[in-house]
């Protein structure tokens, strides 16, 4: 879900501010400035907050380079924020080949160097005293580290994609190269949190605060993208034979409209629907509502050949299939629940959201109570903040 101002579009893609990105625009701004005290304090502070934007318009082309790699890769970007760490894109899938992950991994980094360069020149063409020929090279650098430092080998950052992506390539397995990536930022964020704590409390440089809140950063997400792999994986390897349950009832379909609604209507807890077949044969779906709008003088004369629906013409899924596919074929037609059959083309078996959530609920983190699955299973709904069909629907392909 997009949050934050939206201040306009770069190739389609929505580009928004987050609330945090003041505080950091802000203190920026003063930093730069204080280097350009001789120049006057409307000068200097002019400079400080032109430098402070330079370097935000920088990290967003350094993100847009991702964007445009993933673009050209047939991904949806939904938006790219600037906020109080930088900048972050937003896609809506994964590439499909290590090779593709490295090339929008890189694009960034090599955005940056690109930079570099062409401010590192353009800073020649004016007088090497003035201002402007400083805030240039000065932009210029900044551009550098911005580019060396993404390239650190550790989750979140692009050098984490990058080793993702060589990890991917090596064993194969895209999870495994995010598990690695992301065990290598965590150490990364805790090295950095403990130098940043040791510089303001044994050197009295507080600056360290700074580096150890970036670590902490890096820490968090570098956690979050491996349970979200973990989620994924866990997605793909569970089949619907291990989430079905059998809510339906097989019927003959001879039966008559009357016949059926005396022998099954009546139940105190009527299912919600039935699998009319004949001579051991699953023919289709027969739905209780079909049979409410049914004249009641044709219920004698009408058989449920009449009524059901063809599995031919049934939305299923085969019970081989995995869990992300079953949550994507419900959510594509807006399904309470989807049909399981068999490999000879049975109805084995119902699931419904309330069914995946249940298989899933060991997976999960934070976990998730037997009242929430319960809560599921009776509103066919997702928790809300779980996001299950997002994260199913950036592992349908791969």
């Amino acid at each position: 879900m997009q949050t934050g101002w939206r201040i306009g579009s770069l190739f389609g893609i929505p580009l928004l501010i987050d609330y945090s990105w003041f505080i950091i625009l802000a203190l920026a701004t003063r930093e730069y400035a204080s280097s350009y005290r001789l120049w006057g304090s409307a000068l200097s502070w002019s400079a400080g907050f032109a430098i402070a934007l330079l370097l935000f318009a920088s990290v967003l082309l350094h993100e847009l380079g991702h964007s445009l790699a993933a673009m050209s890769q047939g991904i949806k970007v939904n938006s790219i924020t600037l906020f109080l760490f930088g900048g972050v894109a937003s896609i809506d899938s994964e590439s499909k080949t290590p090779g593709q992950a490295f090339q929008v991994a890189i694009a960034g980094p090599l955005v940056s160097f690109a930079l570099f360069l062409i401010l590192g020149l353009g800073s020649q063409v004016f007088p090497q005293t003035s201002l402007l020929s400083i805030i240039t090279e000065k932009v210029a650098v900044i551009n550098l580290v911005l580019g060396l430092f993404n390239l650190i080998p550790g989750l979140p950052l692009d050098g984490g994609q990058v080793l993702k992506a060589a990890i991917w390539k090596i064993t194969g397995s895209r999870f495994a190269g995010v598990r690695w990536a992301a065990k290598t930022g965590q150490v990364l964020g805790w090295l950095a949190v403990a130098f940043g704590v040791s510089l303001c409390l044994l050197a009295r440089q507080y600056g360290g605060l700074w580096m150890a809140l970036i670590g902490w950063f890096a820490i968090r997400n570098a956690s979050s993208y491996s349970r979200f792999t973990s989620l994924q994986e866990a997605l793909l390897k569970t089949k619907a034979a291990d989430a079905m349950s059998r809510e339906f009832r097989v019927v003959d379909a001879n039966l008559s409209l009357r016949e059926f609604a005396d022998r099954y209507l009546l139940e105190v807890n009527p299912f919600p629907f039935y699998i009319a077949a004949t001579n051991g044969r699953d023919l289709g779906l027969v739905s209780i509502d079909d049979i409410r709008c049914t004249e009641r003088s044709q219920w004698q004369i009408q058989t449920l050949h009449n009524i059901l629906q063809p599995l031919e013409k049934t939305p299923t899924v085969s019970e081989k299939a995995s869990i992300a596919e079953v949550i994507n074929s419900m959510e594509a037609r807006q399904l309470p629940r989807i049909l399981v059959l068999s490999s000879i083309g049975a109805v084995v078996g119902t699931i419904d959201r309330g069914d995946v959530m249940k298989v899933m609920a060991k997976y999960l983190k934070p976990k998730i109570s037997e009242a929430d699955i319960k809560h599921s299973k009776e509103e066919n709904s997702y928790p809300l903040g779980l996001q299950l069909s997002a994260i199913a629907k950036t592992v349908q392909e791969n």
